[in-house]
Parts: structure tokens; C-alpha cells; sequence
């Protein structure tokens, strides 16, 4: 079977070649070495390009006489949910969507990220007794990763 380490060695010589903000989200290597390898940038999207100069370093530096295998390069998707500390930085003043291991559900805006938590900031609608008109209410929630059940983007085509 493949190495994750020796992929992942691979996987990164050439993204730090290509010295574009390039970062590793997931990596899987199957039994029967079917490799899945996703990716993502730290500013914009990955481009197809960087998927195939990814994915060419990997499959010209194993040997396919010693062990047959299937590789599988993509970016990390929008619909998927954000697995790595990198993924949570970039997206700091966008929407997400985060779910709670006690079942409770956040939405709102990601304003911070350490190596522990994250914060959301959410605004809703409030009737304030005394006044004709619904006020703003802001709060912010600092969440513990290990909190944490999920955490999507909210995508918005306004």
C-alpha cells in the first residue's frame, strides 16, 4: 500500500513550488491504493492547473511497476464542510452555517478563528418594549473547535 506520508511529501514539494498558497484539506489512501487528495488556496480558488501540476508531481514520483494505483486530485468543494485551521482562516467575513455536537445550529458571520475556537457573530431582529420599531441585536459566540459538529459556507448569489 502507499504512504499518506510519502503522498503528502509529494503533494507539498510541488505546492511549495508553486508558491501560491497552496494547502493540503484531506487526504485518503484505500486498500487497493486508490488515491483522494483535496486541495485549497489560502487567497481565491484552486485552479485546474494547480490540480494537475499537484497531481502530475505525485504520479511521475511513484512507481507504478512496484504498486498500481488510481489518484484523484480536486479542490476542496463549496458545499463540502471546512476541515482544516487554513480552510477556517480564509473564510473570515463570510456567512457559514455551523452545527453543534449538542444539535443546536449558528448562522452567521465568521469574525475570528485561533487554534481553539471560532467566533460568529449573528444579528437578528428584536422587539425592544417601549419602541415602535424592531432594533438590531448583535452578539458574538465564541465556539470551541471541539464543539463544533460542522461548519459550512452559507453561499449567497445576491
Amino acid at each position: 500500500m502507499i504512504s499518506k506520508d510519502k503522498v503528502i511529501a509529494l503533494a507539498e514539494e510541488r505546492m511549495i513550488e508553486l508558491d501560491n498558497g497552496l494547502f493540503i484539506v484531506d487526504l485518503s489512501v484505500s486498500s487497493t491504493n486508490v488515491i483522494h487528495l483535496e486541495i485549497d488556496k489560502k487567497d481565491g480558488g484552486v485552479s485546474v492547473k494547480d490540480c494537475v501540476s499537484v497531481s502530475r508531481n505525485i504520479e511521475h514520483n511513484l512507481d507504478r511497476e512496484a504498486e498500481d494505483f488510481e489518484l484523484h486530485v480536486s479542490s476542496a468543494g463549496l458545499d463540502k464542510p471546512l476541515r482544516v485551521l487554513a480552510q477556517y482562516q480564509k473564510n473570515i467575513g463570510r456567512t457559514v452555517d455551523v452545527k453543534l455536537q449538542n444539535g443546536e445550529k449558528l448562522e452567521g458571520e465568521l469574525k475570528a478563528v485561533d487554534e481553539q475556537t471560532i467566533t460568529v457573530e449573528t444579528s437578528r431582529k428584536e422587539k425592544v418594549e417601549g419602541k415602535k420599531k424592531k432594533e438590531l441585536v448583535v452578539e458574538a459566540y465564541v465556539l470551541p473547535f471541539a464543539d463544533i459538529k460542522e461548519t459550512k459556507i452559507v453561499i449567497s448569489f445576491k
